[in-house]
């Protein structure tokens, strides 16, 4: 294994140290390796994999994402015990060949969630799953809000992050409640589309991770140019008159309109404006001027949101799941309305939420 690992970075060096009419003859190899070079998962310069340099180690609950062999050592290919990481994994070791090629990897079919839910997933988009699928849930901010009346302010609580791009979780839906899920409510399960596209690995790249076959989808979808162009639906869901715009664009008001409501409800019920900050954490702040924007000395974890109610947090989680989900539109795009729609109609409930209109699917 230790030869595996060493072999391939000497792989890539090699293919890009040879003459270029000698690297023609490896064209298929290095057109994989440069793909992965360029991609997310192989930079090892990105936030993700330097996170922890200063520490020296990365973290035991972060390292299956956030390090090829922390990703082996949760799987098991290491010879350790499947399901869990054993010791901390090293820094810049970015997701390479051998920590999604490899046995435990392709025999991997039980996905568990957050939630605890256990999905089935037979096919090469398995391993994709083992990381994009969030670290929270319904159950996750139920458990945070439980015996607490929903418009009082518990400073104990703290804004709770699903964390990036929860895909898997998005996909599969009401099943296993990654976004939160209103008591009362139905919501679409796994999203089935046509079977030549309805894994992770047939509808992107495995090594750039890019989306593949547009040509193919606008094929089907008559009158879209761009996949963001595709509609599922001939009603209004935002409620703006459009009935024309793709279904990105629809999710995309409600979002905002959700991120609006959000600060609405802050000012009005909860009495502490609020402000959002896609880029620092814990995402949430005061809003010391109260003028709706994030200012520099506002996006500070001293300055952090601490007047949640549970009616305020549950929005709020569900507005963060969609910011940090960009793909919702393709992955799963009644499950991504139903969650902005209902945390609109809870907010609503206590603040001048207009959401005339609208339509739930």
């Amino acid at each position: 294994m230790l030869y595996t690992r060493l072999a391939l970075p000497l792989i890539s060096l090699f293919l890009f140290a040879v003459p270029a009419a000698q690297a023609q003859d490896q064209s298929p190899v290095t057109s994989i390796v440069e793909s992965w070079l360029a991609s997310p998962h192989g930079d090892r310069t990105s936030e993700a994999f330097v996170h922890w340099n200063e520490d020296g180690a990365v973290p035991e609950d972060c390292a299956t994402c956030h390090s090829g062999p922390g990703l082996m050592d949760f799987l098991g290919a290491d010879g350790s015990l499947a399901g869990k990481v054993d010791v901390p994994a090293p820094t810049n070791s970015p997701i390479d060949c051998v920590a999604c090629h490899n046995k435990s990897a392709a025999e991997l079919e039980q996905i568990t969630f957050p939630s605890g839910e256990i999905m089935t997933e037979a096919s090469p988009s398995a391993i994709c799953m083992v990381c994009h699928q969030g670290r929270a849930s319904s159950d996750t901010v139920n458990a945070a809000i439980a015996g607490g009346e929903d418009d009082a302010i518990n400073s104990e609580l703290g804004f709770i992050n699903v964390h990036y791009a929860a895909a898997a979780a998005t996909m599969f839906g009401g099943s296993v409640r990654g976004g939160y899920q209103y008591d009362g409510k139905t919501y679409a399960e796994r999203f089935a589309h046509v079977p030549d596209f309805n894994t992770c690995t047939t509808c992107h790249n495995p090594h750039t991770t890019k989306v593949v076959a547009v040509d193919q989808c606008v094929a089907c979808h008559k009158g879209a140019e761009t996949l963001r162009d595709i509609r599922i639906t001939p009603a209004d869901i935002d409620g703006d008159g459009d009935v024309k715009e793709g279904i990105r664009a629809e999710i995309t008001t409600l979002h905002e309109k959700l991120g609006e409501a959000v600060m609405l409800y802050a000012k009005e019920v909860s009495g502490k404006p609020v402000v959002y900050d896609a880029h620092a954490y814990p995402y949430f702040f005061n809003d010391l001027n109260d003028n709706g924007a994030s200012d520099p000395d506002e996006a500070a974890f001293p300055n952090r949101y601490q007047s949640w109610t549970p009616r305020l947090l549950r929005a709020a989680y569900n507005y963060q799941f969609l910011a940090k989900e960009h793909g919702a539109y393709a992955h799963n795009p009644r499950y991504a309305i139903q969650l902005a729609y209902d945390s609109l109609e809870d907010l609503s409930s206590k603040a001048a939420v207009d959401m005339a209109g609208m339509t739930r699917p």
